[in-house]
């Protein structure tokens, strides 16, 4: 890995004060020095203000043109060290020893409000010593695809990276055609991942190091536990991201997200969702579905979700061996036994959650009920979102939006049997109703608005993206004039539609 040669903190901006690089100054043997490309007429599309406040930084200042030179990668901050960080990962199943940012920079860290330390990150700031023949550039649509549905994500409840801003470089990008280039503003927990470990396990002494260091900043409860014997720190360390996980993918399920592209290196240690790239959100219920261009063989369709991040867990596992005992057949039963748990870790969240969707939470639910739910709306085809709002409905007396979704005669037994289960609780219909509404979104990113507003985005006219943020940013609460951002995408649509990565 070599050093940009050009690397210099001369003309610093004070737009972002405050950052620190303690990632950046412990490992140098995973990161490389390196600074943006120049945005030849940077200017700012969309600034997460409320963001910006809990930050602590100025959102009049950011909007600056010192800021915008910032968070488009033309200036580095004051006293920050940006670096393109180095990471392995498998992709797709296959390992690959050396990815890294390939078209991203770590700024440094911020301290929020809460005193939490969070990653200032970019991504298409141009080309790095890990772009393996990319040009290192991202353009609009992608962009604004991660900041509205990362924000989404944030409004769901769902543990996710956030985004700051998004800046048009005024570069054009060559994707399908010329695209105009754009850079954003991530804030991350941290940007470690699986595939962080995966390079640091084959560079020795760093391992160790990068193992306190991820416990120190993601689960700082666990730093006086040994490092040997009774309670190992690092064996618990492994089990507190697979809880993490076991809980983020059945948060993942029970909202219909699809991520698309799960492979080591987007599986963090913090437990957030990252790189919103290919995903996208089901409309008719199917385990199945793919939405990825790049995903041909199906390996990270909605229903292998959950068995797919085991899989990742299982290569962070082998990363921690070294350090969870003395031999490695010891460290190997260790880690299998945390492992094995992951399954029951994921059903516990997801039984709880998907009872909470139909009103039971609370209670013991019978999964015959819940399973018996899921084939009808396999069978035919129901939208995965409005089912669960037209559940509600039903209590309430009203039944037009189920019948809208799932043919009577299909649904009308497993109704009595639900309506059973309700009667045991001693809670009203309209209350249940209620309680079903806070957990079930009314809006969602759906697919065909996000790609309407991207494509009136790329062509200049940021309005359809404005108004849809707003939308999925307030999921919950009906708005009648928000009436046309509730329905899933027409047949046609969805039939033909693909995500694509933005490289």
């Amino acid at each position: 890995m070599a050093a940009n040669p050009d690397f210099t903190l001369s003309g610093a901006s004070t737009a972002v004060p405050g950052l620190e690089s303690t990632f950046a100054d412990e490992f140098g043997d995973l990161t490389v020095p390196w600074k943006g490309a120049q945005a030849p007429d940077p200017a700012l599309l969309v600034l997460n203000e409320q963001l910006a406040a809990e930050l602590r930084l100025d959102a009049a200042v950011l909007r600056s043109e010192e800021g915008v030179g910032v968070l488009s990668g033309s200036a580095v901050p004051d006293r920050a060290a940006p670096v393109a960080m180095a990471y392995a990962g498998h992709q797709f199943g296959g390992y690959a020893p050396l990815l890294g940012d390939g078209r991203a920079l770590l700024l440094g860290e911020l301290a929020d409000q809460g005193g939490r330390r969070v990653d200032l990150h970019l991504k298409g700031s141009g080309p790095t010593p890990f772009s393996r023949g990319g040009d290192g550039f991202a353009v609009v649509g992608p962009m604004l695809r991660e900041y509205l549905v990362s924000e989404a994500m944030y409004a769901l409840g769902i543990p996710t990276t956030r985004a700051l801003s998004v800046v048009a470089t005024g570069a054009h990008v060559p994707r399908n055609g010329l695209e105009p280039g754009a850079v954003l503003a991530r804030i991350a927990a941290s940007h470690l991942r699986v595939g962080t470990f995966e390079f640091a396990v084959r560079r020795g002494e760093v391992l160790p190091r990068l193992a306190e260091y991820a416990i120190g900043r993601h689960y700082p409860e666990l730093t006086e536990l040994p490092a040997t014997g009774d309670g190992n720190r690092y064996l618990r360390f492994f089990e507190a991201v697979v809880e993490a996980q076991a809980s983020l993918v059945a948060k993942w399920m029970l909202t219909g997200f699809v991520h698309g592209v799960m492979n080591t290196d987007n599986t963090t240690i913090s437990g957030e969702t990252i790189d919103y790239g290919p995903c996208a959100f089901l409309d008719a219920f199917d385990p199945a579905a793919v939405f990825s261009s790049i995903d041909h063989g199906g390996r990270y369709a909605f229903g292998n979700q959950p068995a797919v991040l085991k899989w990742n867990l299982a290569r962070f596992a082998e990363t921690l061996l070294p350090l969870m005992a003395p031999t490695p057949d010891d460290a190997i039963t260790a880690a299998t036994g945390v492992l094995d748990t992951f399954d029951e870790r994921y059903d516990a969240h997801y039984t709880t959650g998907i009872a909470a969707k139909i009103g039971v939470a609370g209670t013991h639910i019978d999964r015959a009920l819940v399973d018996d739910l899921l084939s009808l709306m396999e069978e035919s085809g129901a939208d995965w979102t409005g089912t669960f709002r037209a559940l509600a409905e039903e209590l309430r007396g009203h039944s037009a939006s189920l019948d809208g979704l799932l043919p009577r005669t299909a649904i009308g037994p497993w109704l009595e049997r639900w309506n059973e289960v309700l009667a045991q609780q001693g809670r009203g219909p309209a209350a249940t109703a209620d309680a079903m509404d806070e957990v079930n979104p009314l809006y969602i990113p759906r697919n065909h608005q996000v790609d309407a507003a991207l494509r009136a985005a790329t062509d200049g006219d940021l309005s359809p993206f404005t108004t849809l943020l707003e939308v999925v940013t307030h999921p919950f609460g009906r708005r009648d004039e928000w009436s046309d951002y509730a329905g899933p995408a027409p047949r046609q649509f969805t039939e033909s539609f693909q995500t694509f990565c933005g490289t």
